[in-house]
């Protein structure tokens, strides 16, 4: 005897190999067409028969039940409920077959739209209501999936459906993966073995890798846009309202940045005082106008930094609020200014820290790539060298190897290795790039030019900007005010972090590190700005007034989150970097033969640009072993290549500080370094 029965929707046969018990208990241990043993009760079961065999009757039925009209089955069955035999009877005639009664059984549980389902082999009719609006939703499937079809056809062909166009970016970026475009797209990527962001290439969608990249950065910290809505900005009344009480300084003062900084948000000055000098670290001032929880700070809070990448920027402010306030030559600029006095030494009496609120009048904007090469040690000496500010410039470095000195000594009594002051070997990898794009051609060209760190100007404006930062998160810890507190101690991932209450930075030798010098380009100096401002105003009763109280829980929110964009940040730096650098490999053809240097397991740094590639052969060879490579197959994409060894040379001897796997935290200008400050990591 054979049984038919529904099991996880489907309808099936079994063959009967014993049976057990009477009427409603009677129950059969049976033998399903796959094989399976199984037992079935008789509730379960919707139909017995001996013949035809189990697999002809269900192989009959499932020809059979393309030609069962459902809407005929609808009009044949009755408006109560009814079982599967009575509605057979209706539909085929009284002597319908067993097949029949089969292939109606898979049409009754096939169509839940024009039959309900009421228990095993029992049905009732759907409400005429509900079927027409149930086939209506089935039309509108056939036609999505049929216009689906169509769309998978022309994106497996090469051409980018019309219209999907618009969408192109949000169904690759931030896709809905309920709508049939999603869909299409998905099965057409399983026909070409390719991923989405290959194929809208391929199909014109997106116009290159680079734009992809960017995409999804876009998509991730900027969805609604990169641009600053320019409704936003400076209240005027406020701003003439902050600089009118402020005094101007009696100071010359002066910026020294790459040519193509537009945030100027640091300068310096130097002016006789009796037995020595007295030095100004001078920092744009846009807290005196932007107020906590204010529209802008808003905006700030939500970029928390400045955005760079090769060949462009996305800015934490507004243009025209960093035009108001960035240190630009030819007028006053509102700064927050901190001075020391320095013997004829250069040595730093901390003694004589002061800090003000003023308008510093900004003489000039000194650019490295017009003095850079002219300061020597030699020529700051020398009365006829012919530069501006030489004598500035040579009191500050005096100054600056003092304060370098100091650090040094912290660093040792920290168990960490001193570091030396000056260029580096000639011979130790190039550790700062500046990527010069230009279109030519209609083609992008990149030149990727090495800047090594050491020279007299870098060390003035770190030392410097390190010492304001130092000497900032002095004056918030005497005072007992809260900041963004950068320390450094112990070891493990978490060693350097941001918080809110002091800590020493031993990687640079200090007992407080507070950044500062950025209030332009990073929200975290903005944050300790406005403590600042509220110490250089009130005093000792700054804690009173401070945007910020002790151990306010939205600074240490503040704190995590400031981490984290700045991390995200500084990750897509790195990816756009990678990018350019492999752009560079083949913009002159498919491959590139180069020379590399090992690093560590099996990972490999390309001389003349920052690239980082895994290189198994040189996994077993010592450190800084040089070898010629050719790199080929590169996939922009995957930001992937293939390197294939042609000779491997002998190890070469470079200073350990330069060693890639550390970090050298430098107050270099993100426009100077071409990337965000670092933070020191131990020897």
């Amino acid at each position: 005897m054979n049984l038919l029965y529904e099991e996880g929707g489907d309808i099936k046969i079994a063959t009967v190999q014993s049976a057990s018990g009477a009427g409603d208990a009677e129950s059969w241990q049976a033998t399903s067409l796959s094989g399976k043993k199984i037992k079935l009760k008789a509730k379960e079961v919707w139909l017995r028969f001996e013949k035809p065999e189990a697999q002809a009757a269900i192989d009959e039925a499932g020809t059979l039940t393309a030609d069962i009209d459902l809407q005929l089955l609808w009009d044949c069955a009755p408006d109560e409920e009814f079982g599967l035999v009575d509605v057979a009877h209706e539909y085929f005639g009284s002597q319908a077959s067993i097949p029949q009664q089969v292939a109606l059984a898979i049409a009754l549980q096939g169509a839940p739209v024009f039959f309900r389902r009421k228990g095993r082999g029992r049905f009732q009719r759907a409400p005429l209501e509900q079927l027409q609006a149930g086939l209506a939703a089935l039309e509108r499937k056939q036609k999505e999936l049929e216009q689906q079809s169509i769309w998978q056809q022309e994106l497996v062909d090469g051409t980018f459906p019309e219209t999907l166009k618009s969408s192109a970016k949000q169904l690759l970026f931030s896709p809905d993966k309920n709508t049939s475009a999603y869909k299409a797209l998905i099965a057409a990527c399983t026909e070409t073995g390719e991923s989405p962001a290959q194929l809208m290439i391929r199909c014109g969608a997106i116009d290159s890798p680079l734009a992809y990249h960017q995409g999804l950065f876009l998509k991730a910290h900027f969805p609604n846009g990169a641009d600053h809505s320019p409704a936003i900005g400076v209240d005027q009344a406020a701003y003439a309202a902050a600089i009118a009480e402020l005094p101007v300084a009696q100071v010359q003062a002066f910026s020294i940045d790459d040519s193509g900084t537009t945030e100027i948000d640091d300068a310096l000055s130097v002016t006789p005082i009796e037995g020595g000098h007295r030095i100004g670290i001078h920092i744009a001032a846009p807290g005196l106008a932007i107020a906590k929880d204010d529209p802008l700070d808003q905006v700030a809070r939500n970029r928390m930094s400045t955005a760079y990448f090769p060949g462009d920027k996305i800015t934490m402010l507004p243009d025209s609020v960093i035009e108001q306030f960035s240190l630009d030559e030819g007028m006053p600029r509102p700064a927050l200014s901190i001075y020391v006095d320095i013997d004829l030494q250069g040595v730093v009496n901390r003694a004589t820290l002061q800090m003000r609120a003023e308008m510093v009048p900004m003489a000039a904007n000194l650019r490295l790539e017009d003095i850079e090469h002219l300061v020597s040690e030699e020529s700051l000496l020398d009365e006829g060298a012919n530069y501006p500010y030489r004598k500035e410039l040579a009191i500050l470095w005096q100054a600056a190897k003092h304060l370098h000195a100091g650090r040094q000594e912290k660093r040792v009594a920290n168990g960490l290795r001193a570091e030396q002051l000056g260029p580096v070997d000639p011979n130790a990898l190039a550790r700062d790039f500046h990527f010069q794009i230009q279109e030519v051609d209609g083609v992008q060209h990149v030149d990727i030019l090495p800047r090594q760190r050491g020279s007299i100007l870098d060390t003035i404006v770190a030392e410097w900007m390190i010492f304001c930062n130092s000497a900032s998160g002095q004056l918030l810890a005497d005072h007992g005010l809260p900041g963004l507190f950068r320390t450094q101690k112990g070891w493990g991932p978490l060693r350097t972090r941001m918080q809110t209450t002091p800590g020493p930075h031993e990687g640079l030798g200090l007992d407080y590190y507070a950044w500062c010098t950025s209030p332009l380009r990073r929200y975290s100096d903005l944050v300790n700005q406005w403590q600042l401002i509220a110490l250089a105003k009130h005093g000792v009763t700054a804690k009173m007034v401070a945007p910020f109280p002790p151990r306010d829980a939205t600074l240490m929110g503040i704190a995590g989150d400031f981490e984290s964009c700045y991390q995200a940040y500084g990750e897509f730096q790195d990816r756009l970097e990678k990018y350019w650098c492999l752009r560079w490999i083949t913009q002159d053809g498919e491959s590139k033969t180069v020379y590399v240097r090992h690093l560590k397991e099996g990972m490999s740094r390309v001389e003349q640009v920052p690239l980082h590639l895994p290189i198994p052969e040189l996994a077993t060879h010592p450190r800084m072993t040089r070898a010629e490579v050719v790199i080929a197959d590169v996939d922009l994409l995957q930001l992937s290549a293939g390197v294939r060894v042609l000779e491997i040379e002998a190890k070469l001897e470079a200073p350990e500080k330069e060693s890639a796997d550390q970090a050298v935290e430098l107050e270099l200008e993100p426009e100077l370094s071409d990337k965000p400050e670092e933070d020191a990591s131990p020897t």
